[in-house]
């Protein structure tokens, strides 16, 4: 399985005040992600692998088929978004994972994405 992909991954993320209670240590954050395939054939995305780690240093690990109920076929120089969620007990996080992909030749390769930060606006100066 190739390490190295010819994929992109852009991620946008905002905390969503209105369904958090902070009294609770619940907040809740939503990422959009853009995956974008840079190669010359289709990519499927198989399966994430999440890592979320709160403030405290707990570490949840999400694994499962796709994305949002979804396993999308991405078309070359073409990208798919989705949209989707996690609550942490703090009021800062990270989340870092992998997608599987697969080519229509059958080739897999995991596309890694980058650790990248939740936190409640004015938590980071």
């Amino acid at each position: 399985m190739n390490q190295q992909a010819p994929i992109k991954i852009e991620v946008k993320t905002e905390y969503i005040a209105h369904q958090s209670a902070p009294e609770e240590d619940r907040y809740l954050f939503s990422y959009t992600i853009t995956i974008v395939n840079l190669s010359d054939e289709n990519v499927t995305l198989k399966s994430r692998h999440w890592i979320i780690t709160d403030a405290n240093g707990k570490k949840t690990e999400v694994q499962g088929a796709g994305v949002v109920g979804e396993t999308p076929k991405i078309q070359p120089n073409t990208a798919y978004q989705y949209s989707s969620g996690t609550v942490l007990e703090t009021p800062l996080g990270f989340m870092e994972g992998r997608y599987l992909m697969e080519t229509d030749q059958g080739q897999s390769f995991y596309a890694p994405i980058k650790a990248f930060r939740l936190a409640v606006p004015g938590m980071i100066h």
